[in-house]
This record gives C-alpha cells, structure tokens and sequence, in this order.
C-alpha cells in the first residue's frame, strides 16, 4: 500500500514539477536580485580605478554612453582617469527592471568628480551602461563636494517599514507630481505634489528647498517655491523611472532640451523618497550639456506628465 501510495504522489506531482520547470520567470523580473545589481556597479567603479574593463561581464550588445557620446568601453574617459573612490554612494536598485543607479563620489588625480552610473543587467551580463559626470560648477551650476564627504544622507537611507511603502505603480504616480509642477504649474502646491511637512530638496549637495533654505526668497517651502524659471526652459521630458520598491525611491532622468543662442541642455536625475503616501525628500544631480548633444538618444517614457 505504501509503494502505491508513493507511485500516485508521483504521477500526480509530475505535471505540476514539469509545468513549474517549463513556466518562464515573472514578466518584468531581472534574474539579477539586489546584491548582483549592487555587485555591479561595484565591479564598474573598480575596473575604473583597475584601468581595466577587460573583465566585467559584458553583453554581446552592449551599449555605452559616457557625458551623453556613446563610444567603446574600453575607449570611456573614466576608465583610465579614475583614480580612487571617495566613500560616498547612493544606490538604487531596480529588482525588477535588472537596472541600478548610483550616485558616486570618485576621483581623478585628487580632483572630485560627482559621478552617476546608469547599469542595465541582462542575464547577469551588463547590457548598458550610461555614466553622467559633473567635475564642477561650469557643469553643474552648483557643487558642493562638501556635502558628499561622507555617507548618503539620513533621509534618503531610511528604510521603511514595508507597510509605510507604496506599490511601484503607486510610488511613480506620486513622484510623477514633480515633473507635472515643472512644466504646468507656478507651484508644486498648485498640482497637489504630495510633500511632507519637513520635506526638502539637495541639489548637486546644496540646500534648494524646504526648512532651513535661504537660496531665494520662499524655498524654504517645497511646495510653495517659485517655479518660474522653468517656464523659460519649457517643459521637461522624463526618462529611465528607475524604482527601488525596498527603499521607497524613485529616481527620474529629467532634461530639458532648449535649443538656440546661449542655451544648454540640462539633465538631472531626481531622486524621490515616497513612503506613507508622501515625498519626504528630493535630490537631484545636475548637469548642462551642449545644445548640440541629444543626451545619448537612450529612450523615453512613452507617457508623460500631462
């Protein structure tokens, strides 16, 4: 009785082993989990300090953007400028998406570099990689390497309980408020951004909104700063919505693409902590680019902020 037994728990398990074999991954799941996308990064920024890229992983369909001019990666700037690490490194990690984006602190010969690496990890090979350096003021308007001496801000590296945290539908929903205030509204306030009471806004390490801002009149307000200034620049186009659903953040490539005399292309990854159905910080790294570059040609959200 016992052998039959076992000879029916058998064939009846067989079907549901063999269709759990043969069943393909979740849709939208990168077989590279947190720590392989972590791991990643890490193997990029020391093969750049190693001068030597020979032995990252690498797809056969790699594609490299370095300061928005795609080129060899062996042929990267970075990877025989790089001299060492700083310390500082913000990552957020895209499970889902097999992305992950970092904002680094490294060096090139005792000159800081604020550094942003974009890695897409397909079958655990690097697919793309898309790196965006701001060396000093020219590039970036502000830089204040000051503020990136240490780890990454307190606000930002708060975990949240995972009750606090929203659905990715969700937490982009929310984050999608700031890109909308940019490009429509006099305000944040005026499209209902959902900002904490103590919320605030770091770019490029300065101090540009919430308490305790002295930048302009009015900023120490998130929601209730001036957003004239983006009228000049015209609306913003947002790309590569990279969310880190562990964390609670969301990070948005914006740019800007004016053209004409005395204009520059501007980039900025926003960084958003949303949990508890609020935006309880902003930071932003920033860069201008020549009008004549068109950021790489890497693609764009087919939907934007209305």
């Amino acid at each position: 009785m016992k052998r039959l037994a076992t000879l029916c728990l058998i064939l009846l398990s067989a079907p549901a082993l063999a269709a759990a074999r043969d069943e393909p991954s979740s849709p939208g799941t990168s077989a590279c989990d947190r720590e392989c996308l972590r791991g990643t990064i890490t193997q990029i920024l020391y093969a750049f300090v190693d001068h030597d890229v020979s032995k990252l992983p690498v797809a056969g369909n790699l594609r490299v953007t370095e300061d928005a001019i795609e080129k060899p990666l062996d042929k990267v700037g970075l990877v025989k400028s790089v001299t060492r690490l700083r310390g500082y490194r913000q990552d957020i990690i895209d499970e889902r998406a097999g992305v992950a984006v970092a904002g680094v602190m490294v060096e090139e010969s005792g000159a800081p570099i604020l550094l942003v690496v974009r890695a897409k990890v397909v079958g655990e090979k690097l697919s793309e990689l898309e790196l965006v350096a701001t060396r000093s003021r020219a590039d970036g308007m502000i830089f204040n390497i000051d503020a990136y001496s240490g780890a990454p801000s307190k606000a930002m590296s708060l975990v949240p309980h995972p009750s606090q945290l929203a659905t990715r539908e969700q937490a982009i929903e929310i984050a999608m408020h700031y890109p909308k205030g940019l490009s429509n509204a006099e305000t944040f306030d005026a499209v209902g951004t959902p900002f904490a009471p103590d919320a605030y806004r770091i770019e490029n390490g300065a101090l540009m909104a919430g308490p305790g801002c002295t930048f302009n009149p009015g900023c120490d307000k998130i929601g209730q700063q001036s957003l004239a200034i983006f009228k000049r620049l015209g609306k913003v186009t947002v790309r590569d919505v990279v969310v880190d659903e562990r964390m609670g953040i969301v990070i948005m490539r914006l740019s800007w693409n004016q053209r004409g005399p005395g204009s520059d292309k501007l980039t900025a990854w926003e960084m958003f902590k949303v949990y508890d159905g609020q935006i309880h910080m902003v930071e932003a790294y920033i860069r201008l680019f020549p009008p004549e570059l068109d950021l790489g040609g890497w693609p764009i959200m087919a939907k934007q902020p209305e």
